[in-house]
């Protein structure tokens, strides 16, 4: 039978190839459900629990696909009975990234406990060296993933029917043009108001709001995300009602933290009667 080490040294290259194919299954396996993750850019507490885990990942699997490399150059291994710890030094990143700096290498190190007789990842962390003074520059796709789980808290929020997890990453000053009247709506309290009512107009029964489509594009400190709106709601003792609109929101990373600043709600209009248009479908 394979020592610890043997095991664990296993498990590690079994993940990285998973990661370099783009296979989430390969990149989930061995790891727990209450696993937490310090990656490269924000969250600063971490990604904690195995579904947050898996978000992360689509996105660079996205940018991977564009030519970037991700192998593991380094490997030690220190095991218990119960409890391990490996760490290792992985070549991450494009051609331009290595010619602009060839030895450059990602930081990765993994806590193990054996768990039911078999040895599983409760903890990574992840690094890049940070070089001269100036901030190193965010990872795109771990940025998009970040705004992906804050549209995650939200449509959770919704179906909690959570007021406060709704404004959770809404800016102060944000300016939202709503489906109603007035023409805009100014400042955090007023957009308050509005998802207050939106979740009050669906009385005793449950509600669900999605964007099936959720499109997010990163540069720099500034995101985009849009998508059409699916809302579902389901009065106590009636049919269920949906209804779909286009949906646009963007973002400012503002002390490490995203925040949505502008959004633009609207339903198409029928040119012939001038009226909105809530019954379209996709």
């Amino acid at each position: 039978m394979p020592s610890n080490e043997e095991q664990i040294r296993a498990l590690v290259e079994r993940w990285a190839a998973a990661v370099h194919e783009g296979s989430l299954d390969g990149v989930l396996a061995d790891h727990a459900e209450d696993m937490v993750m310090f990656d490269v850019p924000p969250p600063y507490e971490g990604v904690r629990g195995l579904d947050a885990y898996r978000e992360i990942w689509p996105p660079f699997f996205g940018w991977q696909a564009q030519g970037a490399s991700f192998e593991v150059e380094s490997l030690d291994v220190e095991a218990g009975e119960d409890v391990a710890f490996a760490y290792a030094l992985l070549r991450c990143g494009t051609p331009a990234d290595f010619a602009a700096d060839p030895e450059n290498r990602l930081r990765v190190t993994f806590g193990l406990c054996r768990r039911e007789g078999r040895w599983v990842v409760t903890h990574e962390h992840h690094s890049f060296p940070l070089v001269g003074t100036a901030e190193p520059a965010p990872d795109v796709a771990a940025a998009e993933a970040e705004v992906r789980r804050l549209h995650r808290r939200w449509f959770d929020g919704t179906a909690a029917k959570d007021l406060d997890a709704l404004m959770d990453a809404v800016a102060d000053d944000v300016i939202s043009y709503e489906h109603d009247q007035p023409l805009r709506y100014v400042g955090a309290n007023a957009v308050r108001e509005v998802c207050a009512a939106g979740l009050a107009a669906s009385g005793d029964g449950s509600v669900a709001w999605d964007v099936p489509d959720l499109t997010i594009l990163v540069d720099g400190d500034l995101a985009v995300a849009w998508g059409l709106n699916r809302v579902s709601v389901s009065p106590s003792g009636g049919p269920p009602i949906e209804s779909w609109s286009r949906g646009t929101r963007v973002f400012q990373r503002r002390g490490g933290a995203w925040l949505m600043t502008h959004q633009h709600l609207s339903y198409p209009y029928d040119p012939s009667t001038g009226k909105a248009r809530t019954d379209l479908r996709p």
